[in-house]
């Protein structure tokens, strides 16, 4: 078995408000880089935009081939604090399935689209706490991290959010 590296994924820490920064650097440089965000819906602001969050706050994926030179000065670049390596004589990237997983999860704008693609309307079950395994319906997803359901309370429906990983989409 060959002991060769060829190009993959490596994780840069960046400078405090530094994303943009990198990004814009390392794509001069000619590295390709992924930073998946989170886009959250702006509460009771009907007229504002989704604001953007890094699903990975403080760091950026970089692609380069470790066997090629010039890859070094990622840690010089504006923006970038350092790579994150395990051997600086011969760094080994991130397993590609688990890039490959995060990739495909997100829109072309790298934007996390969540696990599952919850939906208004979905059937959801609630995981845990008090009304855990109640099978209940998506009213709202006012953010990525949190679903707005109905909720029967003594024949009463009341609204509720609860955060995303607490429900589990029903497959039926």
């Amino acid at each position: 078995m060959s002991d060769t590296i060829r190009s993959g994924w490596f994780v840069a820490q960046l400078r405090p408000h530094g994303l943009a920064q990198a990004q814009v650097h390392l794509k001069r440089q000619g590295f390709e880089t992924f930073s998946p965000v989170l886009l959250q819906s702006p509460h009771n602001r009907p007229n504002k935009r989704s604001a953007e969050r890094p699903l990975f706050p403080g760091y950026l994926f970089v692609n380069f081939d470790p066997s090629q030179t010039g890859w070094t000065a990622i840690n010089s670049t504006r923006g970038v604090s350092r790579l994150i390596l395990n051997d600086l004589r011969r760094p080994r990237p991130l397993a590609e399935e688990l890039i490959r997983a995060l990739q495909n999860r997100c829109d072309p704008d790298e934007a996390y689209k969540g696990e599952d693609d919850l939906e208004v309307g979905d059937r959801v079950r609630i995981l845990t706490g008090p009304f855990a395994e109640l099978v209940t319906k998506i009213e709202a997803l006012p953010s990525a991290e949190r679903v707005g359901v109905l909720i029967d309370l003594m024949g009463r429906e009341v609204r509720s959010s609860l955060p995303r990983a607490r429900v589990a989409k029903v497959t039926e």
